[in-house]
């Protein structure tokens, strides 16, 4: 049975059993994962998994369950079970489907989200890159020690179906590769990576493209050390970047504004950034790595500007917590995020730099979501007069988002391709570093 067809079926079943409401997922995903270490083939795993989530609403009741086992004979008890387990749980007012008027009307459009050659790529194939990876990335400095080198891929189909009219189908393919070189420096061990993802195979960077990146990164930590205490420029490196987005996304959530989660809330339409910054969420680009006509409620997807001129303009408003804020609707999560982009890339906004650091990573840290405190390690490089001169680590950053939002003075141009969060460079002023 088709997985839409086999949703249909598992719906009106459900219903004749005593459901009020019912909403069911059938999907199949297949992944294959492998890893080379050392010239050796370390991981070679291959997964196939079927299966099928209902969600039970019966008279503001509500639960969810799960199986791999999709035979018609067995799905019968597991949904007669799910029913009647249901009735012992506490009502909950606000559990019940999303109202038929916030599906989408149309979902034939085609966001381009799957590799139609995909079931060409043998697993010789793929052990064949990530060797040719390894070997790559060993082969750039006698100062490397090791190397490991991935592939993995996925191709997945779902259906969805809602009780109250809303039928829906995805599909689509994903692939990742990267490798992760350590150095030798004395009693150190500096390590970095390269690491990228696609939708397409043809659009992944060469491997040799790869290893030069890793390589270079992994060589530039080599006598890293602390450096005096003090304020500097702070340019974010676009890959490290999500962290600091992510504080300022996570805190629109309505999940969030309604625990009194969020140092966001009552913030729409004030000044929550520079006016630098201006975030839309794009649902509808072409192979996005997010891309989506509806999302988990079944909430039709539509673009929205997050942040506009450093303004908030929306919240994610999913349809459970969005009944009990008593705010509309607009979407459960981000899906890609684009960025108002600077006119200059990452060399260019290094040397019109005097006296700054460049992030290259965070090593851990904490956030206080409520409040928007934060305190986070950095490692990266120290930037005099234009130039990259020493590479620093163990320095930390402590602030609040709003305030350090509001220090945001310039976007790169160089939008990173290889995540759903198309995020640039961001060059910050006047920013204090905890060091020696």
């Amino acid at each position: 049975m088709k997985k839409l067809e086999l949703a249909k079926w598992a719906t009106q079943y459900a219903l004749k059993q005593g459901a009020t409401e019912c909403e069911v997922s059938v999907s199949n995903a297949r992944n294959v994962e492998v890893e080379v270490r050392d010239k050796t083939l370390e991981k070679l795993k291959e997964t196939t998994e079927n299966s099928l989530s209902i969600y039970i609403y019966l008279d503001n009741k509500f639960s969810g369950h799960f199986t791999n086992d999709l035979r018609k004979e067995t799905l019968e008890k597991f949904i007669e079970q799910a029913v009647a387990s249901t009735k012992y749980l506490a009502p909950d007012k606000y559990r019940k489907l999303l109202d038929p008027s916030y599906y989408p009307k149309d979902i034939s459009l085609d966001l381009q989200l799957e590799d139609k050659s995909y079931n060409g790529l043998t697993t010789d194939r793929r052990i064949e890159i990530a060797k040719e990876l390894e070997e790559l990335a060993m082969s750039k400095s006698d100062k490397l020690i090791s190397a490991t080198a991935g592939f993995s891929d996925t191709i997945y189909s779902s259906a969805k179906v809602f009780s109250n009219g809303f039928e829906g189908k995805k599909h689509g393919t994903m692939y990742s590769v990267g490798v992760e070189v350590t150095a030798k420096d004395n009693d150190a061990r500096p390590e970095d990576y390269a690491y990228t993802a696609s939708r397409f195979f043809e659009q992944l960077p060469s491997m040799n493209e790869l290893a030069n990146e890793a390589t270079t990164r992994a060589l530039q930590k080599i006598g890293q050390k602390k450096i005096e205490s003090g304020n500097f420029d702070m340019l974010v490196e676009n890959r490290a970047a999500s962290g600091l987005i992510g504080m300022l996304i996570g805190a629109m959530s309505a999940q969030a504004l309604q625990q009194k989660n969020s140092f966001l809330e009552n913030m729409l339409g004030k000044q929550v950034a520079s006016e630098k910054l201006t975030i839309t969420d794009n649902p509808f680009i072409k192979g996005g790595m997010s891309s989506r006509l509806y999302d988990g409620d079944g909430i039709a997807a539509k673009q929205m500007v997050m942040i506009e001129n450093g303004i908030l303009k929306n919240y994610y408003i999913d349809h459970y917590y969005g009944q009990k804020l008593e705010m509309e609707l607009t979407s459960g999560g981000s899906s890609n995020l684009e960025f108002a982009l600077g006119t200059k890339d990452l060399n260019q906004l290094i040397t019109s730099i005097q006296k700054g650091i460049l992030v290259t990573g965070f090593n851990g840290g904490n956030s206080n979501p409520t409040t928007g405190d934060f305190s986070f390690g950095i490692s990266g490089m120290l930037i005099e007069n234009g130039i990259l001169t020493q590479p620093i680590y163990e320095m930390n950053i402590a602030g609040n988002a709003i305030e350090f939002w509001s220090k945001l003075v310039e976007l790169g141009s160089d939008a990173y391709q290889g995540s759903a969060w198309y995020r640039p460079s961001l060059l910050f002023e006047n920013i204090y570093f905890s060091g020696i």
